[in-house]
């Protein structure tokens, strides 16, 4: 269990959104707002780090041909119970995500990583997978959401800050209400992922640089 390699690989390599491409039914759809991108992240990563610790758990037990059904009961499970929080607690958010918090259940990142990882692996482990994972899931949506709401509306914020309506950055007559759309969440996610290469790309270079550097010290002593 090597956390720093899971984390670089939930926030950057190996992210759920921009290098797996999960998950884009609601990527697409509730990116508009910060409200939206975060409760979304928040409430995936939490249902990631249940099911994943208790399909680790019960991963010996659970029969190899009936897997992918007792994965879905065990999700559904805890997206049952976070549905029903949010309508208790979080009644707003809850109706802002609509029909994508019980569509969570079939969320490809969720069963991907119970079927990847959490089956083959122990609690800690798993635990700290779903952590990363989420937490890559959530910057990535907290990212669009931000992109699109402050040049597709021209406010940061809305639903959250300033009694909901966000804070005007603004004026109302500039933005670009096309990245508010379902093409501006293509555009936007299309930026993201060619700046998560290059990212990928240019630290990929300078481990490289570094380790070609300690070779050549090595070598020279």
């Amino acid at each position: 269990m090597n956390f720093r390699k899971q984390l670089k690989e939930g926030l950057l390599t190996k992210n759920p959104v921009l290098v797996q491409l999960l998950g884009m039914c609601s990527t697409m759809a509730i990116t508009t707002t910060l409200f939206n991108g975060l409760g979304m992240g928040l409430t995936v990563t939490f249902i990631l780090i249940c099911s994943n610790v208790l399909i680790s758990l019960l991963r010996k037990v659970i029969p190899g041909s009936i897997r992918i059904a007792a994965y879905v009961v065990i999700i559904s499970g805890f997206v049952t119970m976070v549905d029903l929080l949010l309508q208790a607690f979080l009644p707003d958010l809850s109706e802002s995500l609509g029909v994508f918090i019980p569509l969570i259940v079939v969320n490809c990142i969720i069963l991907g990583r119970a079927e990847a990882f959490a089956s083959k692996n122990g609690v800690l482990a798993s635990a700290l997978d779903g952590l990363t994972q989420g937490l890559g899931y959530t910057l990535a949506l907290v990212v669009m959401c931000i992109l699109r709401e402050l040049l597709g509306s021209g406010t940061f914020g809305a639903g959250l800050l300033n009694g909901g309506e966000g804070i005007r950055i603004i004026p109302a007559q500039y933005p670009a209400m096309m990245l508010i759309l379902p093409v501006g969440g293509f555009l936007t996610l299309g930026c993201l992922i060619a700046f998560s290469q290059w990212l990928t790309r240019r630290l990929d270079n300078r481990s490289r640089e570094k380790a070609a550097g300690k070779r050549k010290e090595a070598a020279a002593k």
